[in-house]
């Protein structure tokens, strides 16, 4: 049995990165916070990237998650995967200086364990999302929804994985 447990998910990205706290205890899950953060889209890539690292940074201050989930990248075209990957990072290393593990999930797999669809779209993801948490409506921004969905791809994984480790466990005892 796996107890309660305080998930961040992150959706980075430059331009409005997504974050959501999800609280994960068994087969129940409470969205804590979520949304997103901005920087302006005129500043240089270096204060975008601080302004993310120091709003995440912030977040897991004040909500002390148990673990971090981000979304990994998908390689496409090489200028957004390359702006994708330094968020990426940044919420990367901001798990690290807390102390946090820090899980990576592809958008596909994500969408898998959200919605049962590895190919869902965004709005397929934000009322399962919706669905999942019990929230009277879909989670604004997109950037949001998202984030909250790898936080909950993360709480599922961990829980099908602790379900197969008692079976397993169970299994050996007889």
């Amino acid at each position: 049995m796996i107890g309660p447990i305080t998930i961040l998910g992150v959706d980075p990205a430059l331009t409005c990165t997504g974050y959501g706290l999800l609280r994960a205890d068994g087969d129940r899950y409470e969205a804590l916070d979520f949304g997103a953060i901005a920087p302006p889209a005129q500043a240089p890539i270096a204060e975008r990237l601080l302004r993310i690292h120091e709003a995440l940074s912030d977040v897991i201050r004040d909500a002390r998650p148990d673990e971090v989930a981000v979304e990994d990248f998908i390689v496409g075209h090489v200028r957004a995967a390359v702006a994708v990957g330094e968020a990426r990072a940044v919420a990367l290393l901001a798990a690290a200086e807390a102390g946090l593990p820090a899980v990576l999930y592809k958008p596909s797999e994500v969408k898998q364990f959200v919605t049962s669809y590895g190919r869902g779209g965004k709005d397929q993801v934000a009322l399962m999302v919706q669905a999942l948490l019990n929230l009277e409506e879909p989670p604004e921004p997109a950037d949001a929804a998202d984030a909250l969905a790898v936080a909950l791809c993360h709480a599922l994984k961990r829980s099908a994985i602790g379900y197969q480790q008692s079976v397993v466990s169970s299994a050996r005892r007889l």
